[in-house]
């Protein structure tokens, strides 16, 4: 065979079969995942790649066994992240959050079937623990019209089917997010619809040995990422041409370089459009000597989320003392709560004893305290104290849990404000901050 033909069948022609992950190394493989960019850095920083056989059979087992202890008979799954990690299968995933067409089924003896779009069933074959591919889930209106109920009704009855054969008399059916027409079909069908949300937020919480190598490599993909955004800033804002979209499109293409998926906002804002928070990016012209910050809410490598946040003084000249003393303020609240976190701690007690912003910040304060992550922006939410809801979070951590930790500085009427978030692993004795992005110099005052 021609040597140079074999090697343009490989993703990376100096590997053998399979990449350092585990993945096939088949350059026209169906199979998404980092590339060679990506692995190339990984390598250089000495990172260890995750085993992804590894992390899917632990996922599979973690959702079975949640299964299993609620005593419920299987699983049904809409929400594009769970139906990700249950199988690691891609499919449209934007377009699929508002046009639910995909679905799994994890029963309790661990029989997981996939429904997805009617002709690429192909998309999961990677995946030896999806033991059935069909179509035929899709009941939203788009797609069925006035016929949503039959699409439902036909669904529903291969759900009793596979339920009968792999759960037998328990009709106990966590479902996370359905059409209506298809949970009026389940429950005709004498299913028990239970909550699917808690089976999965509870699964998710818990990260595996190779699901934590994975966010190592997601969290450097994306810090890289960071560093050519925040040098294309320095280096372009201030000359009249340079916008907020500008700027943050080189997030976007430096993630897909990696092998990255998608950013879920659109926050990152400029000089007074920073106060108040959550103003989305958009057509500003960047000006010299005033605040950057944004929020990355990045699905990266692995289809990772790494959500971290800074702010960024742009400019030849020094920021305003005020500039200076919310930002040392907000890196002191992030500092401070992070030193509570361990197992054993109640989410609860992380509200109860936060460290207090000043006054003058507390109204526009972020809208919580931390938040997990993994796939996405995960349970649990830990609240502010004025926020609390009793018995809404009373869960202690455990190791594996991974926290963002959040801090967002600005007053009523100001004409900026300060967005701080660190991503923190839960360990045995503590906890490891996975974030390693520099603060700003100029604003904290060096």
């Amino acid at each position: 065979m021609n040597t140079h033909y074999r090697d343009t069948r490989k993703i990376d022609p100096s590997k053998g079969s399979v990449l350092g992950d585990g993945s096939p190394n088949d350059n026209d493989r169906v199979e998404i995942g980092p590339t060679q960019l990506a692995f190339g850095e990984w390598d250089t920083a000495g990172l260890v790649l995750p085993n992804l056989q590894n992390m899917r059979e632990y996922r599979w087992q973690r959702l079975t066994q949640h299964i299993v202890d609620r005593g419920y008979g299987g699983l049904l799954m809409f929400d594009p992240l769970n139906i990700r990690y249950a199988t690691d299968s891609t499919n449209m995933q934007l377009w699929n959050t508002h046009n639910p067409f995909r679905a799994v089924l994890l029963c309790a003896d661990g029989y997981m079937v996939i429904w997805d779009y009617k002709i690429s069933p192909f998309l999961s074959a990677f995946n030896p623990l999806v033991r059935e591919r069909r179509s035929g889930a899709s009941m939203f209106y788009f797609s069925n019209g006035n016929k949503g109920l039959q699409a439902a009704s036909t669904f529903a009855d291969e759900v009793k089917d596979i339920m009968g054969e792999h759960a037998g008399t328990n009709t106990r059916l966590a479902v996370d997010k359905i059409m209506v027409d298809g949970l009026r079909a389940l429950e005709a069908r004498g299913f028990e619809v239970m909550e699917g949300e808690e089976v999965t937020e509870h699964a998710r919480s818990i990260k595996g040995v190779d699901e934590i190598l994975a966010m190592r490599c997601a969290n450097h993909a994306c810090e890289t990422a960071v560093k050519v955004m925040e040098d294309f800033a320095r280096n372009r804002s201030g000359n009249g041409i340079t916008s907020e979209d500008d700027i943050w499109s080189v997030l976007h293409g430096e993630n897909i370089k990696r092998g990255g998926e998608w950013i879920e906002t659109r926050l990152l804002a400029s000089g007074p459009r920073t106060n108040p928070w959550f103003q989305e990016c958009g057509p500003r012209i960047t000006q010299p000597n005033e605040i950057l910050a944004f929020d990355t809410d990045l699905i990266g490598s692995y289809g990772i989320c790494i959500d971290i946040s800074r702010t960024w003084w742009i400019g030849d000249e020094k920021p305003r003392p005020d500039m200076v003393e919310a930002m040392k303020h907000g890196v002191e609240h992030i500092e401070t709560n992070m030193q509570m976190l361990k197992p054993g701690v109640n989410i609860q007690d992380l509200s109860r004893n936060t460290h207090v912003l000043d006054a003058k910040y507390q109204k526009q304060k972020y809208g919580c305290l931390m938040h997990g992550v993994g796939l996405c922006d995960e349970w649990p939410l830990v609240a502010y104290p004025d926020s609390m809801v009793d018995g809404a979070f009373d869960h202690e951590l455990k190791a594996g849990m991974v926290l963002c930790v959040e801090a967002l500085l600005g007053e009523e009427g100001g004409d900026f404000s300060i967005k701080l978030e660190d991503q923190v692993l839960i360990t045995e004795d503590g906890f490891e901050n996975l974030t390693t992005y520099p603060h700003d110099d100029a604003l904290m005052g060096r």
